[in-house]
């Protein structure tokens, strides 16, 4: 678990300075005089989009490697392993397909999207190679992951990709780049560059290899690698549309619809940053748990589950209502556009169900590298049949909130799903007394500040608030020890700062 615990606060460190960029950006973004909603909004479609024709492209193989490599690494050498090669070669198959499909279907995007979102339609074909780069960018992720290098990829895809928007908004704020549609099309070049520089990485590290020839661990588990990338595909289908169908649908049927995906996105970036620290676990643990079902370890499987519920839970408590206690109070104190504080309401649905889906743990990385990976398409599908109906019905009858709540009810239905397949079957749950805890001490630290200083304003209010929820939230999980890496945590940080 050192290893996990060091290589997730590593990973988590790298992706919250992506966090503080990215809200930077989004600050420019949503500043009074630079950007008009309706083009932000363009952006956060875009990114919907590319995020969509990533899923449909990599047809699984994000999943195979993390499933198979430990497989691939133990029977080959590195200049005979042909996993990279062989998901490169499927992905980039795949997004070619996606590419036809996309100039097939063209007609049916713009009548979709015309009245609502017309400025999509102008830069419909500038999506693909956003797409692309995402496309490359994935397989190299999970390829880097694998070997155990998380936060290599974790700070291409949370600050390099954001840093090339910061300099393009700074070129646009300056017009050296002269209008809209030249950032747009520079916009697009983020995740190509990224996947350029990922390429880059593995070469200089010698662990770039490709070979066209089928190894052995390839022509022997060549059945239960199509089975399981099929299964899986659909899966990767099911959570990927779960995750941008309500950006999407927004602009599709509501009036002003990109403005409206841009206050709905201000809403979802800020539940993002509850997320936030789900990634660098995530990354760091993919490799420990395929090792652990591979040589049949329940035991670790089960510490790391726990462990990665309360961590995830005290994260996610934590900063949900931090953001909670300021949101409102920031649009206006940041000078943004008065209607983006209309998103609170969406930030407090959304929020809840990032703390209900980072409380559960890693149920979804332990059912998709176990042998039951096939659940993991029952529930998703169980997800999509929930979320889709109610996402476009609740969006007619209560605009850019419905869909928040349609999140919030059929993420809570999967996760429970997921939580009761594992308990059922190995006897593994996530929860400890300490859960109960973290929730109690969040909420409690939240009605303490809330009370106390809701009548401070400004920037003085916003740090006040802050430093005293901080305070309050952190002592308590030190004090009552709500992890068991707290403590080895905080005698790293005495001893690092010369306290005894």
């Amino acid at each position: 678990m050192s290893s996990i615990r060091r290589q997730s606060i590593i990973s988590s460190v790298v992706i919250y300075i992506g966090f503080a960029v990215g809200m930077l950006n989004v600050y420019f973004f949503t500043k009074e005089n630079l950007f008009s909603a309706d083009q932000y909004g363009l952006t956060q479609v875009f990114i919907a989009i590319s995020a969509m024709m990533q899923a449909i492209a990599t047809l699984g193989m994000p999943s195979f490697i993390f499933k198979f490599y430990p497989y691939y690494s133990h029977h080959l050498a590195d200049r005979k392993n042909d996993i990279l090669s062989l998901s490169l070669v499927v992905s980039l198959a795949g997004f070619l397909l996606v590419a036809v499909g996309g100039w097939l279907f063209k007609d049916l995007v713009i009548k979709k999207y015309n009245t609502n979102a017309p400025q999509l339609v102008d830069y419909y074909f500038w999506i693909f190679p956003m797409g692309f780069g995402l496309t490359v960018f994935t397989i190299l992720e999970a390829y880097t992951q694998s070997i155990k290098k998380p936060v290599v990829t974790n700070f291409l895809r949370e600050v390099q990709w954001r840093l090339w928007t910061t300099l393009l908004i700074l070129l646009f704020v300056f017009h050296i780049v002269g209008d809209f549609g030249a950032f747009i099309k520079l916009y697009v070049l983020g995740y190509p560059v990224a996947a350029l520089s990922l390429f880059i990485y593995l070469g200089v590290k010698g662990k770039l290899h490709f070979t066209f020839s089928l190894s052995k661990v390839t022509r022997r588990f060549s059945k239960k690698i199509v089975s399981f990338c099929l299964f899986v595909y659909s899966g990767m289908l099911v959570f990927t549309l779960s995750g941008v169908f309500d950006t999407m649908v927004i602009a599709s049927v509501l009036p002003d619809g990109l403005t409206q995906a841009a206050i709905f996105t201000l809403a979802q970036t800020m539940t993002s940053i509850i997320q936030a620290p789900q990634r660098g676990i995530v990354a760091a643990s993919i490799a420990h748990l395929s090792e652990a079902w591979k040589n049949k370890d329940m035991k670790a499987l089960q510490i790391i589950y726990q462990r990665s519920s309360i961590n995830l839970l005290l994260f996610a408590a934590g900063i949900f209502m931090l953001i909670a206690l300021n949101y409102t109070e920031a649009v206006y104190t940041f000078g943004l556009k008065p209607e983006y504080a209309s998103g609170f309401t969406v930030f407090i649905f959304m929020g809840i169900t990032k703390v209900i889906d980072l409380g559960t743990g890693l149920n979804a990385q332990i059912i998709g590298t176990s042998n039951y990976w096939r659940f993991e398409l029952t529930s998703g599908i169980i997800l999509l049949v929930i979320m889709l109906p109610t996402t476009y019905i609740l969006a007619k009858q209560y605009g850019i909130i419905g869909p928040a709540i349609a999140t919030l009810i059929s993420t809570s239905i999967y996760n429970t799903v997921r939580l009761l397949f594992l308990y059922i079957k190995f006897r593994l749950q996530p929860f400890r007394v300490a859960s109960l805890y973290t929730v109690l001490a969040a909420a409690a630290c939240y009605a303490i500040c809330y009370f106390a200083f809701h009548s401070l304003h400004g920037f003085r209010g916003l740090f006040i608030r802050s430093i005293a929820f901080i305070l309050l939230y952190g002592g308590a999980a030190v004090y009552f020890s709500l992890s068991p890496d707290i403590q080895p945590l905080w005698r790293t940080v005495k001893k690092r700062l010369g306290i005894r």
